[in-house]
């Protein structure tokens, strides 16, 4: 398989079965320049799985993946756990599998709006911070790709939707492609450019509007599913509108005005 000139990684006909419970089947996917894709599914669906595979962390039975020569990715885990007695500050974390000089982390934790939080200790950090400087060390290596696996999680309602325009922000500023994987749809589908719907293999993939109104997707997440779609509120005007992807507000685009809901 050869890669498309514009591509960071294309993944082909990938299949993958653990303890003989088959867990990717058939899967194809092509990660290109600059784009946030969002992949979603239910629990068990393969989506951690799936982003291993990408990332050359775990092997296919079948299939293949290829990455662009000297790729460089960022990778956000979707479990991050710190044993409570172990003494680690914000700024260690930084560099424990790779060197990076003191005014680069400075600028990445900065970024991610966690300077503050230099010699904090991580067992201290709220799930918000925790999230922020984890994106930060992510940063660090000045990727090309971005892979962020639940990057919400533990973050409060009002911090997730800071985090996201955050996200959104870095991809305008540093022109990396993300690879997002979420359950938030109501946050992450307003925001991405491409949707992809895994249960062990792609269920439909499109732009967030396709996706939400595609039959595959109501199976799997309910006949409310569409309403995820979309659209979050700040104040009391409820979905009034929605943020582009430079964290401008613009109004509702009327055909999606059925989905509108408020809180």
């Amino acid at each position: 398989m050869t890669l498309e000139p514009t591509a960071l990684v294309r993944a082909q006909r990938l299949d993958l079965s653990i303890g003989g419970r088959r867990i990717l089947a058939h899967v194809d996917l092509s990660i290109g320049p600059g784009e946030i894709i969002t992949l979603i599914g239910p629990n068990g669906a393969g989506k951690s799985t799936l982003v291993r595979v990408l990332l050359g962390l775990m092997r296919p039975d079948h299939g293949t993946v290829v990455r662009r020569a000297g790729l460089r990715v960022g990778y956000l885990p979707q479990k991050f756990v710190i044993d409570a007695v172990l003494p680690l500050s914000v700024s260690r974390l930084m560099t424990l599998t790779r060197k990076a000089a003191l005014a680069e982390i400075e600028a990445a934790l900065a970024e991610t709006g966690v300077a503050h939080l230099m010699g904090a200790q991580v067992q201290t950090l709220s799930g918000g911070e925790l999230q922020r400087v984890l994106l930060a060390r992510a940063l660090l290596s000045n990727p090309d790709l971005l892979v962020l696996d639940e990057p919400v999680q533990g973050v409060d309602f009002g911090g997730q939707a800071e985090l996201y325009q955050l996200i959104s922000a870095i991809r305008q500023r540093h022109g990396c492609a993300i690879l997002m994987v979420s359950h938030d749809l109501h946050l992450v589908m307003a925001a991405t450019d491409r949707v992809l719907c895994l249960n062990q293999h792609l269920c439909c993939a499109g732009t967030p509007a396709m996706v939400a109104r595609d039959p595959e997707y109501l199976r799997l997440f309910g006949p409310r599913a569409a309403e995820a779609f979309a659209l979050y509120a700040h104040g009391p005007h409820g979905h009034d509108h929605v943020h582009t992807l430079s964290g401008d507000v613009a109004p509702i685009d009327p055909a999606h005005e059925s989905h509108r809901h408020d809180h």
